[in-house]
């Protein structure tokens, strides 16, 4: 698959997530000022030290958990970074739901005639 439409694909897994809580979380420094292309110093100094920081599995590079809270509700965020250490990703999941959508998104197709571009 070409870039463009594993970015269509991550978008359209995150979408559902991210309508139902961007309206709620519009608001928190994370969500609206982090922006693709910010180095961790910079996501850092918006939204500090993030609650956990793992390495990416399925496409080098890292990823920053934290915890959003707003009255009573809590609301897994996370930030990823390209190999580079630039953010590249920013959705309503945590590291390891956003790591396993990639790698969903990644597996050959199992039908049609068309091939997987592998």
């Amino acid at each position: 698959m070409n870039k463009p439409l594993h970015a269509l694909i991550f978008a359209l897994i995150a979408l559902p997530a991210c309508s139902s809580n961007s309206a709620l979380y519009h608001d928190q420094p994370l969500v609206a000022k982090v922006e693709n292309g910010m180095s961790k110093d910079q996501v850092m100094q918006i939204g500090g030290k993030p609650d956990a920081e793992s390495r990416r599995t399925v496409v080098p590079g890292t990823c920053f958990d934290y915890m959003l809270t707003k009255a009573d509700n809590r609301q897994p965020y996370s930030v990823s970074f390209d190999g580079a250490g630039e953010v590249d990703n920013t959705a309503f999941m945590t590291c390891a739901e956003w790591s396993n959508a990639q790698r969903k998104a990644r597996l050959p197709s199992m039908g049609g005639s068309s091939g997987s571009g592998y």
